[in-house]
């Protein structure tokens, strides 16, 4: 696998608007280059097998089941608007209609 240069690593930094120090840059070629190496090991593993949508850790909902509770009636929700029309908030027209 293809190795990444200081060049390189500059380019990505300026394009990232990241202002490194030369101590960073060296740093940071050396960490992405591990992690360059890391992949190509793992892209070497026979996954042929391995259906696309295997988890490797169980899976878990971690909401909150939906309760009906009670809400705001109109007047309450309304009591803060600007302007309403009944039942309903006024708002400013996003679209102007065409003249036919």
């Amino acid at each position: 696998m293809a190795t990444l240069s200081r060049r390189d690593v500059e380019h990505v930094a300026h394009l990232a608007r990241l202002g490194l120090s030369d101590e960073e840059l060296a740093r940071l070629e050396g960490q992405l280059n591990h992690i360059l190496d890391q992949y190509a090991v793992l892209a070497e593993l026979p996954t042929d097998d391995i259906p696309p949508t295997a988890q490797t850790i169980e899976v878990e909902n971690i909401l909150r089941e939906d309760v009906v509770t009670p809400s705001f009636g109109v007047e309450e929700a309304l009591a803060g608007a600007p302007e309403r029309s009944g039942d309903y908030f006024v708002v400013p027209a996003i679209m102007a209609e065409e003249a036919g």
